[in-house]
């Protein structure tokens, strides 16, 4: 299960503290456009050490093409990519060979492979998501063919959260500060939360929105490929994920149908609703108006600080991991929503095109 899509394919390899990380994409369209430098911003958006509030690992994550791109285009052969790994502390996690650390991975996967890769967590590793970037990074283009725009930003840190729905917002401003919140005052709060969780040795969670705007109505494939529900397995794929809405999401919950339902207009010609509880898709088919949708992220399992555990003899331990750990993932976590939103949608464009005659 290493391979994302069904005709917009992105397959990913490597380890947090190996080589490095790759991938390949498959299916894309040959003739389009590609702009190196957007990719490398997506990644740049991503890496280590942007800021005060992100882990201090020091990697450049600069993107290298294999194949697929000749001439600034895409030549419809498999686009083969790497990223380097340079600024790896492997010995950081030496205490934590035989050890599971509370929250992570380490117990599961030596149940189900019987062998782990203790350095940063291997496989396992929100490293990983550096392929899922450069890849949505293409998907993105591609979607610009159609002017189609994805665009997310940090909604809640903790209890401390954005009150504006997004049609109220300026998105134009989500890079304005380091913690990628387009609204000043509440992004101040956001990072002085972060900075207190820091100091603690200890982390905090919280929840990214995202917006989609220009997808036509009749993406969507009904039963099992819905768009809603190939959105929501594109964002619990992401590390720290638990949890996904979209539309009115739970919320709506506590709404009548008298209340909740997108009443249709006649818009100078074209279908309208008077509002988007639905969330620009309904029977799983997106209806034409914008697609939003909200991601919740846990706290970060590694905290800098003791913890009671058991090694992997059963005997009960303490950690005190070391290492350069995000006190918030979400920062760094918004291009990757961005991402895993793009392939989504590239590969719901291509298969559109195989739905009618």
């Amino acid at each position: 299960m290493n391979t994302f899509g069904q005709i917009f394919k992105l397959t990913t390899f490597g380890e947090s503290h190996g080589a490095g990380i790759g991938g390949i994409i498959d299916g894309c369209p040959a003739g389009l456009p590609i702009d190196l430098a957007i990719v490398q911003a997506d990644l740049d958006r991503r890496k280590p050490g942007q800021s005060h509030i992100t882990t201090q690992r020091d990697e450049t994550d600069t993107l290298q093409i294999y194949s697929g791109i000749f001439e600034g285009q895409t030549t419809g052969t498999p686009i083969g990519f790497f990223i380097k790994n340079k600024d790896q502390h492997s010995n950081d996690y030496n205490n934590l060979k035989d050890v599971f650390r509370p929250s992570h991975a380490d117990f599961t996967y030596i149940q189900k492979y019987g062998v782990r890769d203790h350095r940063g967590g291997g496989r396992s590793s929100a490293r990983e998501t550096i392929a899922r970037v450069a890849g949505g990074a293409i998907a993105k283009q591609l979607l610009g063919q159609l002017n189609i725009t994805v665009q997310a930003y940090v909604h809640s840190v903790g209890t401390i959260q954005l009150e504006k729905p997004y049609t109220e917002l300026d998105l134009s401003k989500t890079e304005d500060n380091i913690v990628r919140c387009p609204d000043a005052e509440t992004a101040t709060k956001m990072i002085a939360r972060i900075e207190e969780a820091g100091k603690d040795h200890d982390t905090v969670g919280g929840t990214i929105s995202c917006v989609i705007k220009g997808v036509p109505a009749g993406w969507g494939v009904p039963v099992f490929n819905k768009l809603h529900a190939d959105l929501g397995f594109a964002m619990l794929g992401i590390n720290a994920v638990k949890g996904f809405e979209y539309g009115s999401g739970f919320e709506g919950t506590k709404l009548s149908g008298s209340e909740h339902n997108d009443v249709f207009v006649n818009e100078n010609g074209k279908v309208k609703t008077i509002t988007n509880n639905s969330g620009g898709i309904q029977g799983g088919i997106s209806n034409g108006q914008d697609i939003y949708l909200k991601v919740a992220f846990k706290p970060i399992a590694t905290l800098l600080k003791e913890q009671k555990t058991i090694d992997i003899d059963l005997n009960e331990t303490t950690i005190n991991p070391k290492g350069r750990h995000d006190p918030c993932v979400l920062p760094r976590a918004v291009p990757i929503v961005e991402s895993m939103a793009a392939l989504v949608l590239a590969d719901h464009l291509l298969m559109s095109k195989l739905s009618k005659l």
